[in-house]
């Protein structure tokens, strides 16, 4: 179903206010920005409120749109509402989605537990990691980036509606969560055990405990955990950034759980 152009130009006026975080704290709404954001928002029950879309992109991705509340919008009323170079012509106005501490840590054998990540992007690209390695959660722990900011949406490239993720102001509390639920908590850290010498501990229920991407894990945080393990840098690289750490630790212990199987 399709709204007319007129209809479509006055409601983007109210959408755009949610490029804010308090907006979309207190609306409980976000936009999910791309033809890929967008088919993993339809791809929850209940998650679109509506999508706007420029006649021609309609028109494009209409198996897609088959089943949507679609607005259309002039190209430059969809423009504001896409903070991308390159906008598709496609925004979803969706409902939160995030789950309780609890259901993101529980009966799954693989966990992400982000500290502090304050980058969007690798936000969303450890979400989009953790769902390519086969997470059955997400912890976006302590002062951490807005799961629903855009260029997080954007990175995780729809894995934010296949994940459950869970917001968690509190990391020590993801961290006993996680172990309350069974896991093993494995921190990310430059002084551990190698990573190529762990795949005894690599074949348990873990939890993997990632930091800041400029300062690591606080000694606090990292005591908490069960075991510090390390990726070994060969080279002259002073460090892996934080997205390809994540990538790196959660696909050693998805092949490890296969192993073992």
């Amino acid at each position: 179903m399709s709204l007319p152009l007129s209809a479509g130009n006055a409601r983007v006026k109210e959408a755009r206010k949610l490029s804010r975080r308090s907006v979309r704290t207190e609306r409980r709404l976000f936009l999910a920005d791309g033809p890929k954001a967008v088919e993993g928002a339809l791809g929850v029950p209940g998650c679109v409120v509506e999508v706007f879309a420029t006649p021609s992109a309609a028109e494009q991705y209409a198996g897609l749109l088959a089943t949507a509340t679609v607005t259309l919008v002039e190209d430059r009323a969809l423009q504001a509402l896409s903070d991308s170079v390159t906008p598709a012509g496609v925004v979803a106005l969706c409902r939160f989605l995030d789950v309780p501490l609890a259901d993101a840590v529980t009966g799954t054998p693989l966990v992400a537990i982000a500290a502090d990540v304050r980058d969007p992007g690798n936000a969303g690209t450890v979400i989009r990691c953790a769902d390519a390695a086969g997470a059955g959660g997400v912890v976006l722990a302590g002062d951490a980036v807005d799961l629903y900011n855009p260029k997080t949406v954007r990175a995780s490239v729809g894995s934010a509606f296949h994940v459950p993720v869970a917001v968690e102001r509190d990391p020590a509390a993801a961290v006993r969560a996680a172990q309350a639920a069974g896991l093993m908590v494995l921190a990310a850290d430059m002084d551990g055990v190698s990573l190529f010498d762990s795949d005894e501990v690599l074949t348990q229920p873990t939890a993997w405990l990632l930091g800041n991407e400029a300062w690591g894990l606080p000694p606090e945080l990292r005591e908490l955990a069960d075991h510090v393990v390390s990726i070994p840098i060969y080279g002259r690289a002073e460090s892996l950034n934080l997205a390809t750490a994540a990538a790196v630790c959660l696909y050693a212990s998805a092949r490890a759980h296969r192993v073992t199987r």
